[in-house]
């Protein structure tokens, strides 16, 4: 569930280009208005407003905002400007080739459908004139480079329904890879975690804790470590209960001294649209704080209502 909330009737894309091109006029930006506009357009009325923008005043309007728009608030509102598929690439890209933030792209990556993940290749391919598989090869080592190319290789079932029979088999498999064994098998795991969709996962999550007596996740922690136990852990987080692992990274970002602002402005971007409402309610029940009150205490000014404005009213 969202917690974008768009006018009931919202003006016209047009009308929409010609108020940001009057923000911009003048000594320095308004970025209230940008925030009062932007904010509140869901993915396709943002689409075109920056079709009329280009139409009416020949320049992306991406670009005006790039020159307009500084800091942390410049950073958020252009990545919330792509759509959905083109601002995973972006973040990935970005991730993997400037920043070298290889648990960033990890969380992107791991906690992606299948479907969603094949239409990222392609628009990651004609965006950046490389391979996503190309980048990861070149960014990651070892078994956390093998998960990650199995994950974005392999086309998983994206039904609700499971072969019970099938994911016990999966449990006992992973029990005899890692704890039962000395060492860690770990092409067990990610074949598993790599061919198996959400549902399934989430059922050998269930049976794993039922018969073994712990999670799933703690056999992970035990037997696996670094950046290969973080896509694992990602994976099979995103399989049981994606609100409550992304409520976990955001108060992550937020906790002890300093913010860390890449994964605060990634995780609200992308998750606005999808099942922000979810994560607030799952932030709420563990921190007993409201995600909106922990966002306003961390960030300041524009970058901050930039912020509120998407994650909509404090409950």
């Amino acid at each position: 569930m969202a917690t974008l909330t768009v006018p009931p009737v919202a003006p016209s894309p047009r009308d929409d280009a010609m108020q940001l091109y009057r923000a911009f006029k003048g000594l320095g930006c308004d970025n209230s208005a940008v925030i009062n506009i932007l904010a509140h357009r869901d993915a396709t009325q943002r689409a075109y407003i920056q079709q009329e923008y280009k139409t009416t005043y020949s320049e992306e309007l991406s670009k005006r905002l790039a020159s307009e728009l500084r800091g942390k608030l410049e950073t958020a509102v252009l990545l919330w400007m792509h759509d959905p598929a083109a601002r995973d690439a972006t973040i990935i890209r970005q991730c993997l080739a400037a920043d070298m933030n290889i648990l960033g792209a990890t969380e992107v990556i791991c906690s992606r459908t299948p479907s969603q993940l094949q239409y990222l290749k392609q628009i990651y391919h004609s965006k950046f004139g490389v391979h996503l598989e190309q980048d990861i090869e070149a960014a990651t080592t070892g078994n956390h480079k093998k998960i990650l190319l199995a994950y974005v290789g392999t086309p998983r079932h994206e039904g609700l329904e499971v072969n019970i029979e099938i994911a016990q088999k999966d449990a006992k498999t992973l029990y005899k890879a890692g704890e039962k064994k000395l060492g860690t098998d770990e092409k067990a795991f990610i074949h598993i975690f790599s061919e198996r969709s959400g549902p399934h996962l989430a059922a050998i999550s269930s049976y794993y804790h039922d018969v073994y007596g712990h999670k799933l996740k703690k056999a992970i922690k035990n037997e696996t470590s670094g950046n290969f136990a973080h896509a694992l852990l990602t994976i099979i987080q995103c399989a049981v209960n994606p609100a409550k692992y992304f409520a976990k990274v955001l108060h992550q970002a937020m906790k002890g001294l300093g913010t860390n602002d890449t994964t605060l402005i990634r995780v609200i971007v992308t998750r606005t649209e999808i099942d922000m409402q979810y994560i607030k309610a799952e932030y709420s029940k563990k921190y007993k704080k409201t995600l909106n009150d922990e966002v306003h205490s961390e960030t300041s000014d524009h970058y901050r209502a930039f912020l509120l404005a998407l994650l909509g009213p404090n409950h």
